[in-house]
Parts: structure tokens; sequence; C-alpha cells
């Protein structure tokens, strides 16, 4: 992908010089939200995938507590930061940070002109660098066993970017410099439930969410994450077209697509189940299957509006 020429966004808190954390346990690479309590099927589900995958069960299963309710994120109520805590933002430096920046302005720039062109206004997130571990509002700590989340009390996506490494190294997802589009698409993918929030479509899920059982919960959530990576491909196809429109080679270059399709499938519900070892359990699905996850972003790529990834009507996701 060709990012040099992307607007670099300010809306960057670098916490990754901090020290400490808190208490508690945060979410996975998703949204926080829904109803609670954990089947014991899950938490064995979660206990196997942490085993294969060198991942602390305790995060994964306290990220699904997260995930479906058990924790404390309230959509209605937005968080601030104690009093003497204010942090600021701007631009990193580095190469990593630089690149997070031009991906996240990227994400501003399309979504405030989809938003502007529908009679609406678009907020954009905060985006928290962050190295290993840190201080958030959905559920206490993100750890970097986590992997990225967005957390709709205070409006911030976290990112440890050591999740960058993981996906090529661990879940092998992508390889060398076919990763960046890669990493792009995770964060718009966080990105993507911050527009779900604007929209407020998240709220509406947590109160249908509450008081139904798990498996028609965990169905929701899939619904869920599957329109975050619907709205990856429209933010994907519309900065190609921006591109494009000015002159410029294209945004997405060859093999960015394929790069992040196969990092979709590395990290859908059923290809980590079998990387477990154990069976799949579509019941326990949170995000979806590599199949489902790679369609819907193709969907979004390619018909690139807000109302091609209406997956709570899709008959078939």
């Amino acid at each position: 992908m060709r990012w040099d020429d992307l607007n670099q966004s300010d809306n960057i808190e670098d916490r990754r010089g901090e020290q400490g954390g808190g208490g508690g346990l945060g979410g996975g690479f998703g949204m926080p939200g829904g109803a609670g309590g954990l089947g014991i099927g899950t938490v064995v589900v979660l206990g196997i995938v942490g085993w294969a995958l060198g991942i602390d069960p305790r995060l994964l299963i306290g990220g699904a507590e997260i995930l479906t309710g058990g924790g404390s994120s309230q959509y209605e109520q937005p968080y601030r930061e104690p009093s003497g805590q204010q942090r600021r933002t701007g631009r990193p430096e580095d190469e990593t940070g630089r690149f997070v920046a031009a991906v996240l302005g990227s994400t501003e720039v399309q979504w405030k002109d989809i938003f502007t062109q529908a009679g609406q206004r678009y907020r954009a997130p905060v985006l928290v660098m962050y190295s290993r571990q840190t201080r958030q509002p959905c559920g206490g700590v993100a750890q970097a066993s986590m992997g990225p989340f967005y957390c709709p009390a205070d409006q911030k996506v976290y990112l440890d970017t050591s999740f960058f490494r993981e996906i090529e190294t661990r879940f092998r997802g992508c390889e060398g410099k076919a990763c960046q589009f890669s990493q792009a698409y995770v964060i718009a993918h966080e990105v993507g439930h911050h527009v779900q929030n604007l929209l407020g479509i998240l709220p509406k899920v947590q109160q249908q969410q509450r008081g139904i059982d798990k498996v028609s919960a965990n169905r929701l959530q899939v619904r869920v994450e599957l329109q975050a990576d619907c709205f990856a491909g429209v933010w994907a196809k519309h900065e190609n077209d921006n591109q494009r429109a000015k002159g410029k080679p294209p945004f997405i270059e060859a093999g960015d697509i394929e790069a992040a399709m196969k990092t979709a499938a590395a990290i859908g519900d059923d290809t980590l189940q079998r990387r477990a070892g154990g069976a799949v359990v579509p019941d326990s699905f949170t995000h979806g299957s590599s199949e489902q996850r790679q369609r819907w972003f193709m969907t979004g790529f390619r018909q690139g509006t807000v109302q091609a990834c209406n997956t709570f009507q899709a008959a078939n996701l």
C-alpha cells in the first residue's frame, strides 16, 4: 500500500513510554458490549485457543466477558479521564507511529466525507498506542494479548503495535511488506466500530443483547464484527478512489487485498479453533468465520457504501 501521501492524524495518544496499568481485564479484537456471563463451553474453547496460541487463557476469558457484557462498559455514559490525567494527542515521529497516524488520518478524511454526504457529522476517534498494558474504561486494563479493540465508553481505539508482529509471526496472516495493508485493515476494522457507535448501532445492539441467551447474543455479536469488516472495506475503496481522482497511483497495490484477506482468514473464529486442535463450535463465534470476514470486507470494498454493510438484515452471513 502507498501511505506516504496520506494525511497523518493528530488524534494519537502515544502511551508506549508509560509504565503501569490497573486492575481488571479488557476486551479483544472487537467491540465491548452485550449480554453477561460465559458458558462453560465458551470458557473451554477460549482456554484451548489460549494454550495453542501461547496466550494466557485468563486474558481471553476476561476479554470475552467484556465482549459479552461482563465488564463495565456503558455506551450511554461518555467516559472522562480523572482530573489531572488528561493526555495530549499528536503525531508520533517513529516509523510505526507515523504509519498508524497515516492510516487513522485516512479513515478520518474518508469517513468525514461519507458522513457529510449523508448530512451527518463525523467525530474522529482517538487512537491509543501503548506497550504491554494501559488503563482504559472498558474493563480496567488493556493488555497486548487482547489484540486491538474499540472502547465505546471513551470512544478510543486501543492498539499495542506488537499485534502487528503477531499477525505475521504467530497467526501467519501476512508476509513482509504485504503486512502493511493487513495492519491498516486491523485499524480500519476498529474505526468501523467507532462508526457503528456514531450511527447508534452499538447502543441498539447492547439493548437487544440484554436478557437473551448466550448463543443468540453471540450471533448478534458476529453481525457487529462482520459489519466492522465491511466498513473497513468501504474505507479502503474510498481512499483508493480518492488517490486515483487526484491523478496519483492507487492507494492499494497488487497483493494488498490478498494480504488483508489472508489476515481476515487467519483471525476468523473457525480458524483459531482449528489451530487450537479442537472442533469448530459456531455457537461460540463472536467475530465470524474466515469466509464470512473475507466476504464482508470485499462487499464493502466493491460497493463502497454504508448501506451495503447491513449485516443485521442479511439472510446469509
